[in-house]
């Protein structure tokens, strides 16, 4: 791990793959202090982190309470400069609105809704240094363009979504609390290639967004230049359509050609 003690530092949750490990490369590039976080993903956390030429992994599982109050205790303990927190660790598993699974919905809450939001009230009660402090939480375009599919990741996800406005109202004067909404950005689920194609081309834009544009956007929201409480959506405008399927089976259909 390189020396931290004069670089601002970010937390990335679920920062070993997909999504938050481009966060966490962009964060890099850009100067800071990465922590990978990760619950199992140990060995691609530690080769990422090889990659960079500052950072560290920490192993936390989000769904057990008591874990997560000694990561924000232990990381604000050894971060002379923890300015970031990027909320990017999710769970994503199928249920639909016919019929609720408790075991996945209870999952869904804990990991994608309770745990961002203690995650981020602890760093901003924590942290130590004057600097100003961000949060970022990943949500999804489902809060605008919601269909039955995966309901208990929506429902969870459109929890996680009412604390940006409440935790930006209550946040010190020096932090701001914010939103990352994307759309279909890596290939989730049981996606072929094929179906790949075609769902990241299901929006206004009909094209693919990119990672680097999540990117992007949490490097600009990291600066905590926008208005506090505020939701930036990277989806080409899929959130502006209204698409009765998740995009995984509106893919399959016409990959299949109906």
């Amino acid at each position: 791990m390189a020396d931290n003690a004069h670089s601002s530092a970010v937390v990335v949750t679920g920062g070993a793959n997909r999504i938050g490990a481009e966060i966490v490369r962009g964060f890099a590039r850009a100067g800071w202090h990465v922590v990978i976080h990760y619950r199992r993903s140990g060995a691609a956390a530690e080769a990422l982190a090889q990659e960079l030429p500052s950072a560290e992994t920490f192993q936390c599982d989000l769904a057990d309470d008591e874990a997560v109050d000694a990561m924000i205790e232990a990381l604000a303990a050894r971060l002379p400069a923890w300015r970031c927190l990027v909320n990017s660790a999710s769970v994503f598993r199928y249920d639909d609105a016919t019929k609720l699974d408790p075991a996945t919905n209870r999952e869904a809450m804990q990991v994608n809704a309770l745990s961002p939001a203690r995650l981020a009230q602890g760093f901003l009660r924590a942290a130590r240094g004057d600097a100003p402090r961000t949060v970022i939480q990943l949500t999804d375009m489902k809060l605008e363009n919601p269909n039955p599919d995966f309901f208990s990741y929506t429902m969870s996800k459109n929890a996680a979504a009412s604390t940006i406005p409440m935790m930006a109202m209550s946040a010190p004067e020096n932090a701001r609390v914010y939103g990352i909404a994307p759309g279909a950005i890596l290939a989730s689920h049981d996606q072929s290639e094929e179906e790949t194609e075609i769902s990241h081309r299901l929006n206004l834009l009909e094209r693919k967004t990119a990672p680097q544009e999540i990117v992007e956007a949490a490097l600009f929201l990291a600066s905590g230049t926008l208005r506090s409480g505020s939701t930036l959506f990277i989806d080409s405008g899929q959130h502006l359509l209204s698409q009765p399927r998740d995009v995984i089976y509106l893919a399959r259909e016409k990959a299949a050609g109906n």
